[in-house]
């Protein structure tokens, strides 16, 4: 393979075995913006532990006709790919020196698992496996970079023999982190409304994004005699937590709009009417829909732990991180006394950062970057 220019465009399969959420806007926001031809194969964003053991063959069986006339010059893979397993399938018909790089979204480690669940130490070791055979894995924030690596010695030394840490060094060596674009919106036109402030949630509605502890802030907000109103967006699956029922009775005089909203612009311009975005979460490798509430004007209470530090400009953590629930309290009842939009020095901030113009150029650089060290030399 000859070594690809910086002006000559890659042909880059992104296999996305989970497509929807975060995965879909990130595969599909990249394609949109990157220099390079990017081809989505695809399968739907249900029943993940059969994706992450079985979509290697749909997938196979997708791409295997394209291995032969049009092959890919790099594979991005997702997360909940077993990409051991895809290229065991497609080795025969794609050409050895295209380059893999393994994204990773989450992990199968250190997410935690639903009360009541016990973990299940194959879908990490998929994980594991899928970075030992990537030419380069990449993580969406340094957080979560490092919390893998943290804890991925305990998971081998679980097993009896050959577990290979050694292994680990030479994996950390060939990751980066990149993190995940977002789409830039019209600067928000909005005034503060004579109407009591509008607290946003715009998270997934499970375990892991600790609802009990936003509905617990509300309802001590409402004890104490603060006004607001109530925004409930975000994706919601089959297993919804149970504090949700109870919220939306006790707080149903209070609330503005409650479900998942499947029309983007109909998305944006909640953003565009929100005053305060909250999370209370356990778990966030990054935080996506934050940094599109943020972008959008929103003012943001973040704990300062997880990704959240590293989404936020170190002079504005005073002010949008909380260290415990009393610390979120006293902030959110500043917010609402004085409601304000997000700093403009935060939003360009994101802008800057986080823009999908910016963003895919990073992408499209690293993963030029990566095969002209891999080229053979000219003969």
């Amino acid at each position: 393979m000859t070594s690809n220019s910086h002006s000559e465009p890659l042909t880059i399969w992104l296999l996305s075995p989970y497509h929807t959420g975060s995965h879909k806007a990130w595969a599909e926001g990249y394609k949109g913006h990157s220099r390079h031809d990017v081809q989505l194969f695809t399968l739907a964003g249900r029943f993940w532990k059969w994706r992450m053991q079985g979509a290697a063959v749909e997938l196979a069986a997708q791409t295997e006709k394209l291995c032969e006339t049009h092959p890919p010059d790099l594979i991005l893979a997702t997360d909940m790919t077993n990409l051991p397993a895809w290229l065991a399938l497609v080795r025969r018909i794609l050409p050895a020196q295209t380059r893999t790089v393994l994204y990773m979204h989450e992990n199968q480690l250190t997410y935690p698992w639903r009360p009541g669940e016990k973990p299940d130490l194959t879908y990490a070791m998929v994980n594991w496996l899928s970075q030992l055979c990537a030419d380069m894995v990449v993580f969406n924030t340094e957080f979560h970079q490092r919390s893998w690596f943290d804890e991925l010695p305990n998971l081998l030394k679980h097993f009896p023999d050959y577990n290979h840490l050694e292994k680990i060094e030479e994996v950390e060596a060939r990751s980066h982190v990149l993190p995940v674009g977002i789409d830039l919106q019209a600067e928000s036109r909005r005034q503060i409304s004579s109407r009591p402030p509008l607290i946003l949630w715009n998270q997934r509605w499970e375990y892991d994004k600790r609802p009990d502890r936003f509905f617990q802030l509300l309802y001590r907000l409402e004890e104490t005699g603060h006004n607001f109103r109530l925004a409930l967006a975000g994706e919601n699956f089959r297993n919804v937590p149970g504090e949700f029922e109870e919220a939306k009775t006790r707080l149903a005089h209070r609330i503005e709009h409650w479900g998942f909203l499947p029309s983007r612009s109909d998305y944006l311009a909640l953003l565009r009417e929100s005053d305060l975005v909250v999370s209370t979460a356990d778990h966030e490798f990054f935080g996506i829909s934050i940094l599109e509430a943020v972008q959008a004007g929103v003012f943001p209470l973040l704990p300062n732990r997880l990704s959240y530090p590293e989404l936020i400009p170190p002079d504005l953590h005073a002010a949008c991180l909380y260290e415990n629930e009393d610390d979120l309290y006293v902030k959110a009842v500043a917010r609402l006394a004085m409601p304000r939009q997000a700093p403009p020095s935060l939003r360009r901030a994101v802008q800057e950062r986080y823009s999908w113009p910016v963003v895919a150029e990073s992408y499209d650089c690293q993963f030029s970057k990566l095969l002209k060290m891999n080229a053979a030399p000219a003969q």
